[in-house]
């Protein structure tokens, strides 16, 4: 392709695979020919270019120094004059730096996305951050934001101008979901009986998601039940929950790791039920690809989950103001276990919303509006 096209530099704090890099892929290899794409690991960490196919002009760039913040700055702000990209889009605060950098540079074609936070900012917001956002994101093309607990944020503690947030809710390419049928044959490539009820969560293994907590509770479970549990997804929080399973009586030889797949569809079509059991999220793909598979859910109360899923299931979604959610949690995984005209019930009123409200072509659309705007240098009330 000529190098016409508008260049995009994406600037993340890790590209792997989890929710806002594989969105970004999606996004970018939906957007086809009509950009071209360089990536910015601040961590060095690139794992998640393999979920790339390959027909699409995608450039990995080398990680800034680890030598301290102004070091950082002074190569983010190397890179900007290096690549005089059309648009600079950074993803959450891990990629800050890269925000100043474009700003000290007063480059104002910044697409700056807040999908949340970590296990730092899961309970409090830490004042810096907050004062930063303050002073540097009103000078932004855009900020994005996929959920409306964080629009309110956005607009009520960062003092962002309501036409400079756009709320791009996730979506997903509906058609490519089927809903939950028990697919005997991965079962068994697992290990997992037929006609077990199967619980699972889907997810990058880190604190804020809290998988432990998962795990506490579907150890807490009626065993007589039967029930197995699927994890999918690695990262650091992985060797902990293997060993609680490992060491747990009712956990033991029936919880599932599979670490990172990537295509998780057949893995949703052998659920029974599905679980969250995060202390932050803001509008989580996996509850999307969940939804669109016609599963139940169980949740904690995070982010848009209560809203995001179909009227009436207020029951099935746990407030975390409770000294001990494991336990609460459980009853819920056990009751839903129990009654599976209540789980085919909930399952179909998901994917039905799924269906009406969280399409990849929706997402796309508003996505590439906001990169064609930044590109071609239009304001941000544009």
């Amino acid at each position: 392709m000529a190098r016409t096209q508008p260049h995009l530099l994406h600037v993340f704090s890790t590209f792997v695979p989890a929710g806002p890099e594989t969105r970004a892929v999606r996004l970018i290899e939906g957007a086809g020919h009509e950009f071209r794409h360089s990536i910015v690991a601040m961590d060095g960490r690139l794992d998640a270019a393999a979920l790339f196919s390959g027909k699409y002009d995608v450039r990995l760039l080398e990680a800034p120094p680890r030598a301290g913040s102004w070091a950082t700055l002074r190569r983010m702000r190397a890179l900007l004059v290096e690549l005089r990209p059309s648009a600079l889009l950074t993803y959450n605060w891990g990629a800050f730096d890269a925000v100043i950098a474009a700003r000290s540079l007063r480059y104002g074609r910044v697409i700056h996305h807040e999908d949340g936070f970590n296990q730092d900012e899961a309970r409090e917001f830490k004042a810096r951050r907050v004062w930063a956002r303050r002073l540097v994101l009103p000078r932004v093309h855009r900020v994005i934001v996929p959920s409306r607990r964080l629009e309110h944020i956005a607009r009520e503690r960062w003092k962002l101008a309501a036409e400079q947030v756009a709320c791009i809710p996730n979506g997903i390419d509906l058609a490519r979901f089927q809903p939950a049928d028990g697919r005997p044959s991965l079962r068994h490539r697992l290990g997992i009986p037929a006609r077990a009820p199967l619980v699972g969560w889907v997810g990058h293994l880190r604190p804020e998601k809290n998988p432990l907590r998962f795990l506490q509770a579907a150890a807490r479970v009626d065993p007589e039940l039967g029930a197995h549990f699927l994890v999918l997804g690695d990262g650091p929080e992985r060797a902990a929950c293997e060993e609680l399973a490992a060491k747990t009586p009712t956990l033991y030889g029936r919880t599932h790791f599979t670490g990172h797949v990537q295509d998780p569809r057949e893995h949703y079509r052998a659920l029974d039920l599905f679980c969250i059991s995060s202390d932050t999220e803001q509008m989580p793909i996996a509850l999307v690809e969940a939804m669109a598979s016609a599963l139940p859910v169980v949740s904690t109360d995070v982010g848009d989950v209560r809203a995001m899923l179909a009227p009436g299931q207020d029951g099935w979604v746990l407030g975390l103001d409770e000294r001990e959610t494991a336990w609460p949690l459980a009853e819920r995984l056990t009751a839903l276990l129990r009654d599976a005209d209540e789980r085919a019930r909930l399952g179909r009123a998901n994917r039905e919303k799924a269906l009406r409200d969280y399409g990849f072509e929706t997402m796309l659309a508003a996505h590439r509006e906001v990169w064609r705007s930044a590109a071609r240098g239009s304001p941000a009330n544009a």
